[in-house]
């Protein structure tokens, strides 16, 4: 079952076995190894620049491409999801229609990006990867009305995994069981989600095909 769930995959030693596992469960357990809002915080980042770093891990890693764009679709998931929130409220729906809208938006601007940064070699792509996330960077701080400009946005999450919903009245083992807890746990089963999707897809034919790219 294990070996299903990474893909054939295992860690190649034992100490970076034994780490990976401490990892994760340093991560399973952090709100009540290390209780209180900025240690969840601080938890919840990793699990998301895990989710990031991972991908890159495929473009750089496995494919062998050199791409300055990867933090700005990063940043256009991030946008669709607070735009959508501060103009629809915070609802359920809000989320799902600002997740579709960055998904369709990366996916158009990495087409757009493709036909022409792949018709180039070596340092050219990578230097045209970083004038459009330049441009993009730009183009986020001149649009104040949507994106809040330097200040950026504030918004509301749906009711549930807000800080001020509550499951209990009492806490447990020191942690509150509140919206916020719910709110990282569902962050940290989509990290893990898409680890192993990720790890699936290295080890996939077109994950062979990606490395044959790289070499």
């Amino acid at each position: 079952m294990l070996n299903r769930l990474l893909s054939n995959d295992l860690p190649r030693s034992r100490v970076l076995a034994v780490l990976l596992v401490l990892l994760l469960v340093g991560l399973a357990f952090a709100p009540f190894i290390f209780p209180g809002v900025k240690a969840l915080s601080v938890a919840a980042k990793v699990l998301v620049f895990i989710v990031l770093v991972a991908s890159f891990d495929l473009l750089l890693g496995y494919t062998g491409i050199v791409s300055f764009a990867h933090t700005m679709f990063f940043g256009i998931g991030a946008y669709g999801i607070a735009i959508s929130a501060t103009r629809l409220g915070p609802g359920w729906g809000a989320l799902l229609l600002g997740l579709g809208a960055a998904l369709a938006v990366s996916l158009l601007l990495s087409l757009a990006i493709g036909l022409f940064s792949l018709r180039v070699r070596a340092i050219f792509f990578a230097m045209i990867t970083l004038a459009v996330a330049s441009a993009f960077q730009t183009l986020a701080s001149q649009l104040s009305d949507f994106t809040g400009g330097e200040d950026g946005l504030t918004f509301k999450l749906p009711e549930l995994i807000s800080p001020s919903f509550e499951f209990a009245q009492e806490p447990f083992l020191g942690v509150s069981l509140d919206g916020r807890l719910l709110c990282y746990y569902l962050l940290f089963v989509a990290a893990v989600v898409l680890v192993l999707a990720l790890l699936r897809i290295v080890n996939s034919p077109f994950g062979r095909v990606l490395q044959a790219i790289r070499e």
